[in-house]
């Protein structure tokens, strides 16, 4: 299979994964009305409160000894990786809703309590940003990472597929550490 057949072949399994994986989110499953308001958005602000939950109960669950911890030399650590979460949320967040992002640089070196309170941070500013933020002006631009313009809606669409991609990140992390992800927890005994 060419390259470029192969490409096309993985973007289009990736989004039909995406629009699978988001069918249980419970937006677009109410019996009346047939049409949801803001279903972008709506679809989104749901997938942030799972998103949250795992990435923040795997921070927690990394020992603070291992946020120095790297797989290969020329990879990101996981304190750098907690940064990269907590910066990504509050620049799309802020750029979605138009309000400014907090201030406050989160370090690799600042350890983990600081650095799980900035993903907490992150999530809690997201969270208020996004709360009356709808589907309105999918199609403006808005300058995202390094100005590069984007509609609104893939501003939205790559918000919640960097959940998707840091959380598989971290999960990585710390089953190679022995620890078991969030969400591959058992349920608990009732």
């Amino acid at each position: 299979m060419k390259k470029k057949n192969l490409v096309k072949t993985i973007f289009l399994g990736v989004v039909a994964a995406m629009v699978a994986a988001s069918a249980p989110l419970g937006v677009a499953q109410t019996a009346a009305p047939d049409v949801i308001p803001n279903p972008l958005s709506a679809s989104v602000k749901v997938a942030m409160a799972r998103a949250s939950k795992n990435m923040i109960a795997g921070a927690e669950a990394m020992p603070a000894d291992k946020y120095g911890y790297k797989p290969m030399p020329d990879m990101m650590s996981f304190g750098h990786l907690m940064v990269h979460i907590a910066d990504t949320n509050t620049t799309l967040c802020s750029k979605l809703s138009g309000t400014p992002a907090p201030d406050g640089k989160l370090d690799e070196a600042d350890g983990k309590d600081k650095l799980v309170a900035g993903l907490k941070a992150s999530f809690d500013y997201c969270s208020t940003a996004l709360a009356n933020a709808d589907d309105s002006k999918l199609g403006e631009q808005i300058a995202i990472f390094g100005g590069r313009m984007v509609p609104r809606a893939a501003a939205w669409l790559i918000l919640s597929g960097s959940w998707a991609d840091h959380y598989s990140t971290e999960a990585v992390y710390l089953r190679l550490n022995g620890i078991l992800p969030p969400s591959a927890q058992p349920a608990p005994k009732k």
